[in-house]
């Protein structure tokens, strides 16, 4: 599944393989989310550039942590509905990351249900998480 092209005057192509209506939803939904700072969790690494944030839409959240920037920059959402549209919609945005991993709750403590972490910067390889559940997840997140 495909991501955005960038072209001279942004993006060229639809950002994801999906219907073009879900899209609409997807893209529409945005601005309704409402965020605030969260703390970083107590294992967090001191002096990374590490944002942390709470993405509230529709009761449910989700913590998202962005690291980097640029074309270097790493996500890491919380594995449901609200991350996952989240980070659909910074891939919309962004293209395709280099890398789009599942991390099982046993590795980050701060994120008990599980996470998402795309990783841009580089030529998009194999990843082990398909966009296509990816999508899936984030429609439970649209009313």
């Amino acid at each position: 599944m495909p991501a955005l092209a960038k072209g001279a005057g942004g993006l060229t192509e639809p950002a994801l393989r999906v219907d073009p209506g879900l899209l609409t939803r997807f893209r529409a939904a945005g601005p309704k989310i409402t965020w605030r700072d969260a703390p970083t969790h107590p294992t967090g690494k001191a002096g990374k550039s590490l944002r942390v944030r709470i993405a509230h839409l529709n009761d449910e959240e989700a913590r998202i942590e962005e690291s980097g920037g640029g074309r270097a920059a790493v996500w890491t959402v919380e594995s449901g509905p609200v991350g996952a549209l989240v980070l659909l919609l910074e891939i919309d945005r962004r293209g395709l990351p280099r890398s789009l991993t599942s991390l099982d709750a046993s590795v980050r403590g701060d994120f008990p249900h599980g996470a998402i972490r795309a990783q841009w910067g580089g030529s998009a390889g194999p990843t082990s998480l398909l966009l296509a559940d990816l999508v899936g997840l984030a429609r439970y997140a649209l009313a």
